[in-house]
């Protein structure tokens, strides 16, 4: 056996075995048990494993495990100093910069390293220095603030916080300890069989007809330690959704938000629920719990009234307390259900809080989840461990379409220690480490028959040549009024465009994983997946197993963006640990994960419109091939419309994208819209303007402009441009303003970005405006360079070396406008902010060049061309 050799982590000595040219990150997750570092691309292009060797940051999936031999090596578990948080960690707290916080450990030990040698960096420094990092929820104008607050803080050490004390797991963990439940299943008759003590309350509301509603149901349970856990089947990836819910319930239980926990994602103890997509979750999960809540209030209530001999007028409900007149008696709510075993079914008419009288929720919050982040003890998927876990890994088909014809298992069943799994064209292996798992299945011999594909060349014509008839959101869609191709026909101002849009990747900096155990033929897979529900249902047939047979569990994950519906990875583990006999955790590489998960559909959109001599539009007709009908519609008036929706036979895998087939249409609309207003001599603003009956969006959209100074449009330098868009999507209304230039090269900056956002009463406009930055500038990334490259069933760029997401460089300022509206019902924040991004950069650059660009990505290489 090879000696090993010791290397210093954190400050303290660990002996590492045999193998010293395994990479430093296998060494620090899977035999030192330091997780913070997180495994992200394997190549060292996204940070994400970024941990200090002496004084350098580097990329531990690419540094030799050897190297680190007699030097000291700081992950983010060991930045903090005598208790005390290290300025990194305390700024990116007090910023809010991070969302789903997969990234954040490698940001943080990168930027302690920058700071070590550059006490102040300017923009430009903070960019370059860390532009080998990513952040997928594309948060960088809110890291570039905590860079300087950093700074700031390095200084001032006086201003350190203490170490956070991680509140209890919100979500199920593995092996958690014994609940105040014991449920068989979720429904209120299982929580009163099953509950030891406390309080119940439980809200349901049926389904109008034709309308979505991902959720029907919420609970709630108030325990006699005055801990209050809600209940939802929706999930947490970084949409900031559980600390929302968490003031939310507060807000009507008149408790801190810190006594409420939100259990999230667990198909063992949760409501059904549809899913965590569409922005969904506030609109259909938080009334529900605020009225399950607001039930619970009235309970405790009338217990506080009936202990004291009071009425109930007289009680005051306040920070977990109930109290009478003059602040006596007083009992706190954990008194009150001491001994109580009930289960309370909401009114339809419970009286839940008017926004406009919110104490606690539409004021900025800290997110609780942020000080697990940035210690890095925040639980991923990718960090959950069992006793006994194998590592698994499947044979994957070399490109799309590809037949299995014979197999060779001779090498890899005669490795050490490998157990090769065959079921049917399943092919996997199981083993004791991840390295040996992927070892053994390269071993495995396959032929394969490989089949014709298309390329991007021929995808357009390959859309159009293949109508397919698609089910439910993907089936055909028609849409039309007045007498369309009359007005085409008479109006004197007429403009027919096609506009493209490619595929493009998801890229979760947290690639697909699950981990699968199976205990008296029951099955437990905890995974990251959007929808659990749906998730159990994919198992269970898959399995031949009841439902009730199958638990999901959904701990908080590393990004999505509808990129991670139903139960692939989860699949593929419970199947390898069935055949092992032991629970099995199968993680995609990045590799897989650009391959293997599906992709935004690509979009052909066909444009027509008309219009007067007065500039009034009389005529509009747009169809969408394949990539979906959300944010098909128009918000202007034009009296003659037909709008189609056409699902095609997609080439490749493809599915829910953040805002889904919204940004394509969107991008179609506005870039007509403007082309139309241009035609017709007219403002691109004041066209628009002219034609919305919204004052919503109008609103949005003028103010919007006056931030990037619309009104100097027309009067810009050479090669400068400002564009404008705006669209109304899932109950929120968006306009986006850009300014770019072009230099004589054909080089493109953008100079800033303004979004300005309305999606009703605001709940905690911290996030709302983490969120809208996020989406602009995830938003950046497709229009201007993002797209998937293939030939003959083969993603040609399936790597972060080959992929390009935006990064800091790539990021001008944004300015984010949120429009609080208490008189409406709140409305999902994470999707729509996107759509308006691509089509006003497009404006912009037809401003700035007189060239009218109609296909996404827009400046795929950086450059655009000139009229």
């Amino acid at each position: 056996m090879e000696p090993g050799f010791t290397v210093t982590v954190n400050g303290v000595a660990r002996e590492v075995a045999a193998g010293p040219e395994r990479s430093l990150l296998e060494v620090l997750r899977e035999e030192l048990g330091i997780t913070g570092p997180k495994l992200g691309c394997g190549e060292g292009m996204c940070g994400a494993c970024t941990v200090l060797l002496g004084r350098r940051a580097v990329t531990a999936c690419t540094t030799p495990a050897g190297e680190a031999a007699g030097h000291r090596v700081t992950t983010v578990e060991g930045l903090a100093e005598d208790g005390l948080l290290h300025p990194v960690q305390q700024a990116w707290m007090e910023t809010g910069a991070m969302q789903c916080g997969y990234c954040t450990p490698g940001w943080l030990t990168g930027c302690a390293a920058l700071l070590a040698r550059v006490p102040h960096p300017d923009d430009a420094r903070i960019d370059a220095e860390l532009a080998g990092h990513v952040c997928r929820c594309c948060t960088y104008p809110r890291i570039r603030a905590a860079v300087h607050r950093a700074a700031e803080l390095m200084e001032q050490p006086e201003s350190l916080e203490p170490v956070p004390v991680p509140a209890a797991e919100p979500a199920v963990a593995v092996g958690a300890a014994a609940r105040p439940w014991d449920l068989v299943a979720p429904d209120p008759d299982a929580f009163l069989a099953g509950l030891r003590e406390g309080l119940v309350s439980v809200a349901g509301r049926e389904p109008a007809p034709g309308v979505l509603t991902t959720s029907t149901r919420a609970w709630l349970h108030v325990g006699p330690d005055g801990v209050v856990t809600a209940f939802t089947g929706k999930v947490e990836a970084g949409q900031g959704t559980r600390g929302a819910l968490s003031l939310l319930v507060a807000e009507e239980l008149r408790v801190p938000p810190g006594a409420v926990r939100v259990l999230m994602g667990d198909t063992g103890v949760s409501p059904f629920d549809m899913g965590t997509f569409g922005s969904r979750s506030i609109p259909d999960a938080a009334p529900l719990l605020c009225r399950a809540a607001a039930a619970a209030r009235r309970v405790l209530r009338e217990a506080a009234a009936q202990r004291f001999g009071l009425a109930e007028a007289d009680i005051t409900l306040a920070e977990g307390m109930a109290v009478g007149p003059d602040g006596a008696p007083s009992a706190s709510f954990g008194e009150l259900v001491t001994g109580m075993r009930r289960v309370e079914q909401a009114r339809a008419d419970e009286q839940v809080t008017d926004p406009g009288a919110w104490r606690r929720a539409g004021r900025p919050a800290r997110s609780a989840a942020a000080g697990t982040a940035v210690t890095g003890t925040k639980r991923f998927p990718s960090n959950l461990a069992v006793p006994g876990m194998l590592h698994g890994c499947v044979l994957r088909a070399p490109a799309y379409g590809a037949r299995l014809l014979g197999l060779d298992l001779a090498a890899a069943q005669a490795m050490p220690g490998i157990q090769v799994v065959r079921d049917g064209d399943f092919v996997g292996v199981v083993a004791p480490t991840a390295r040996a798992a992927r070892a053994a299945v390269t071993a495995i011999a396959a032929d394969w028959e490989l089949t014709p594909q298309p390329g991007q060349a021929e995808l357009e014509a390959y859309l159009r040549a293949h109508p397919a008839e698609g089910q439910g959101h993907s089936a055909p869609y028609r849409h039309a009024a007045g007498d369309v191709d009359a007005a085409l026909a008479t109006g004197p101002l007429r403009l027919e465009a096609t506009y493209t849009t490619a595929y493009v990747a998801h890229v979760p900096l947290e690639p697909r994983v699950a981990l699968a155990r199976w205990e008296s033929g029951r099955l437990t897979v905890w995974t990251g997946t959007s929808t659990p529900f749906r998730a159990r249902g994919e198992l269970a047939e898959a399995l031949g197993l009841d439902e009730a047979a199958v638990q999901v569990i959904v701990p908080d994950y590393g990004g999505g963006f509808g990129g991670k519906h139903g139960a692939a990875a989860a699949l593929e583990a419970a199947r390898l640990a069935r055949a092992a006999g032991g629970p099995v955790k199968v993680a995609w590489t990045r590799e897989e994960e650009f391959r293997w998960g599906y992709l935004r559909p690509a979009a052909v959109i066909d444009v027509a419109a008309s219009a007067d001599a007065t500039g009034q539009l009389t005529g509009w007709s747009f169809t969408n091939i394949n990539s979906g009908q959300a944010g098909i519609g128009t918000p202007y008036r034009v009296p003659s419309q037909r709008i189609a929706y056409q699902p095609a036979d997609s080439p490749l895998p493809q599915g829910s994208y953040r805002a889904l087939a919204a940004t394509a249409n969107s991008f179609a609309r506005e870039s007509h819209m403007d082309e139309m207003a241009r035609l017709a001599g007219a403002d691109p603003l004041v066209f628009r303007l002219d034609h919305l009956d919204d004052e919503r969006l109008a609103t949005v959209l003028r103010r919007a402009a006056d931030r990037i100074g619309w009104d100097r449009h027309d009067q810009q330098p050479a090669g400068h441009g400002l564009g404008l868009a705006c669209g109304w999507e899932k109950g929120g209304r968006v306009a986006t303003a850009a300014e770019v230039r072009v230099d004589d090269d054909g080089r493109l900056y953008v100079l800033r970005l303004v979004t300005a956002f309305d999606c009703g009463a605001v709940i905690d406009p911290a996030n709302l405006a983490n969120q809208v930055e996020g989406a602009t500038v995830m938003g950046l990334g497709g229009a201007l360079f993002e797209q998937v490259d293939f030939a003959d069933g083969v993603i040609r760029n399936a790597s972060l070396s080959q992929y390009r997401v935006p990064r800091l460089p790539d990021v001008p300022p944004v300015e984010t406008i949120l429009i609080d509206r208490p008189d409406q019902p709140s409305a999902g924040g994470g999707e729509t902010p996107l759509i308006a991004v691509a089509p006003a950069l497009a404006n912009a650059i037809r401003a700035a060049t007189g060239t009218r660009i109609r296909s996404l990505p827009l400046a795929p290489n950086g450059k655009v061309g000139r009229a």
